[in-house]
């Protein structure tokens, strides 16, 4: 069985390494992990994006799961391109797992980025746009396609030292996924 692996890692300078990290969890239950950096893509092409696009709409395609990484990226939410790999797999009606190893509430971290206020029994914020609130780690959306597949978001309790590597929350995942996938218990 094969699963996708979506999250801002690839973004890190170690990337290649976390890859083959989360690909050998993968492996330990059962699965194959599919990474996108594993993808040939020429970099110097100008359609490079786009090649970049097929090719990990095309892993997706061949994939049966998701687990994917929706720790605050570059702001107080996910990753724009892992929320569209999340929404691109729930729209097949694949198995969608994911984790964030920040346990916070949103809200709360928006307030980090702007200033936020109580107005009319709603948070807005310094433009007077509306916070969501909802006691979510994330946008309800994101949150609840998790629910409906069985799979709620996987958090620590406390934030882990290394935000980035720390694999704990994704292994929980890749278990939950073997076993809803293969019907076997998995190690650990």
């Amino acid at each position: 069985m094969k699963i996708y692996l979506a999250g801002p890692e690839v973004f890190l300078p170690d990337a290649v390494e976390m890859g083959r990290r989360k690909a050998e969890i993968c492996a330990l239950h059962g699965l194959s992990g599919l990474y996108p950096l594993d993808n040939v893509v020429d970099r110097a092409a100008p359609d490079a994006s786009l090649q970049i696009f097929r090719a990990n709409e095309r892993m997706m395609d061949e994939a049966s799961a998701i687990v994917a990484n929706l720790t605050p990226f570059r702001g107080p939410g996910a990753d724009a391109g892992t929320v569209y790999e999340l929404g691109y797999m729930a729209g097949r009606g694949k198995l969608c797992l994911g984790y964030s190893n920040d346990p916070s509430v949103y809200a709360d971290r928006v307030r980090n980025f702007t200033a936020v206020e109580g107005r009319d029994g709603r948070l807005v914020d310094s433009v007077g746009l509306t916070v969501e609130d909802f006691g979510l780690s994330d946008n309800l959306m994101m949150i609840h396609a998790l629910d409906a597949c069985g799979c709620p978001l996987v958090t620590p309790r406390v934030m882990p030292s290394d935000l980035w590597r720390d694999l704990t929350a994704f292994e929980a995942c890749v278990r939950v996924a073997a076993q809803r996938l293969t019907g076997r218990p998995t190690p650990g």
